[in-house]
């Protein structure tokens, strides 16, 4: 029985560790929804499930240590739906940003986001005339197009060199006009308009030299916010399923531990019961 408590507290203590990730992946993305996603309500169910894990560990940690079986089968029956959430909050990040990425446009190394391209529900909700609002005073006061700025030597960058930066998709989006819009590059977020300036996209007619304005009215700049996010999320969530397999492994671990203590409690060691079917005693009259 010490072993079987000992498995079972160390399998606790590991999975301990492992909601670390999971709680730092859900810190991550709050910090992104200050400074740079603009999201504020996607961090929570992943911070919510990392502090669920921790807790519920600590309870099985206990149970082992003081070989309380009511904690343990309180631990294997909450890390069920714990290990269930993850798996339902896993599914519902790959499925909201299942669709959508950057286009690659000819002599340049960023990319272009269209808001046609993606679809679905985070599209909807960042789109909401309400919400759209409380995002785009988010990205204008992170600073992010004001912090795209480069000079060498003191002079700002040539437009060669801005065209082969890797740009991020709300850098891309917001802080620049879309380039079939034909403006001509003066400084990362002043643009004039080209003598070949095509105009056929709406946005064309959205962007504004005011740094106040930029492009955050423009829908590339709301298919900035969505390809950023995609980008998070699936970071995350390739963290998230590394840890999901591990925690499945040691709940199983814990389970078969969890069975063995309950059988030696109820004092029929391993394997009683089938020799005694396989060899039954014969009684003589």
């Amino acid at each position: 029985m010490r072993t079987s408590n000992n498995l079972i507290g160390l399998v606790n203590f590991i999975t301990f560790l492992l909601s670390i990730p999971i709680l730092g992946g859900g810190i991550w993305l709050s910090n992104r929804a200050n400074t740079t996603d603009c999201m504020r309500f996607l961090q929570w169910p992943l911070i919510v499930i990392g502090i669920s894990i921790m807790v519920v560990s600590l309870a099985g940690f206990a149970g082992a240590c003081y070989r309380n079986k009511f904690l343990l089968w309180l631990y294997l029956f909450a890390m069920f739906f714990v290990i269930a959430a993850l798996i339902g909050f896993i599914i519902f990040a790959y499925a909201v940003t299942d669709k959508g990425s950057g286009r690659f446009v000819m002599n340049r190394r960023y990319l272009d986001y269209y808001l046609g391209d993606y679809s679905g529900w985070l599209k909807d909700r960042v789109t909401d005339d309400g919400y759209w609002g409380q995002i785009r005073s988010c990205v204008r006061d992170s600073g992010v197009c004001r912090k795209i700025g480069r000079r060498l030597h003191g002079v700002p960058e040539t437009p060669l060199m801005f065209n082969f930066r890797r740009l991020s998709p709300i850098e891309s989006g917001c802080c620049k006009p879309p380039t079939e819009c034909g403006y001509t590059y003066v400084n990362e977020t002043v643009w004039i308009p080209g003598g070949d300036m095509i105009g056929q996209n709406p946005d064309c007619m959205l962007w504004n030299n005011d740094q106040r304005l930029l492009c955050y009215q423009c829908s590339s700049c709301k298919a900035g916010v969505l390809g950023s996010l995609k980008q998070s999320w699936r970071k995350v969530s390739v963290i998230n399923i590394v840890v999901l397999i591990i925690l499945v492994i040691f709940y199983v671990i814990a389970y078969a531990a969890y069975r063995n203590v309950k059988r030696m409690d109820n004092d029929e060691p391993a394997g009683e019961a089938r020799m005694t079917k396989s060899h039954p005693s014969h009684f003589e009259i």
